[in-house]
């Protein structure tokens, strides 16, 4: 019985120290208008201006975001097919297609690098960081909490406007030396 009640302690403060779980104890809400700074940014990215162009339009949050990021790196775009389970929030309304997007894009612009495995890996990882942390600043991880009852698909496509030019910053360095 003690080894049992110690198993459920651990795990519940296994979940609150997990980096997933990680973030504001309340959720931020999304602004569902963008500021002149974010539409300044939006109209200088490439990936953000093609973003437009295929979310909600037979592609997913993440596949939108894949796609463009695969376009942007000249990668082969039927490498989309790996975020198509990713949409829709894990089709969980679970993290955001934009995130897991971006970090799949963060993690194909890795695969370019001229570098050996473990170094590049370790730049996928601090770009990683940076975006989760600019994300956490900007809006909940999760879809439930950033599309609710209270707002439309707009909501989602700002926050992938401004996600696909965050990424686009990250990855930028990498298309340089390709």
């Amino acid at each position: 019985m003690a080894a049992a009640s110690s198993l459920m302690v651990g795990n519940a403060l296994y979940s609150l120290s997990s980096p997933l779980s990680s973030g504001p104890m309340h959720p931020q809400e999304v602004k569902t208008e963008l500021s002149a700074e974010d539409m300044e940014r939006i109209e200088k990215s490439p990936m953000a201006k093609e973003l437009n162009k295929y979310f909600g339009q037979g592609y997913s949050c993440a596949e939108s975001f894949v796609l463009v990021s695969l376009r942007y790196l000249d990668r082969p775009e039927e490498l989309v097919w790996a975020a198509a389970g990713f949409g829709g929030g894990l089709y969980h309304k679970d993290l955001c297609g934009f995130l897991t997007g971006g970090i799949m894009s963060i993690g194909f612009a890795s695969g370019l690098l001229k570098k050996p495995r473990r170094e590049a890996r370790e730049l996928c990882g601090e770009s990683v960081k940076k975006y989760w942390e600019w994300w956490k600043s900007r809006a909940p991880l999760h879809c439930y909490e950033i599309r609710t009852r209270e707002t439309t698909s707009r909501v989602c496509l700002n926050q992938g406007l401004l996600s696909a030019a965050k990424i686009e910053d990250l990855i930028k360095p990498v298309k340089k030396t390709t």
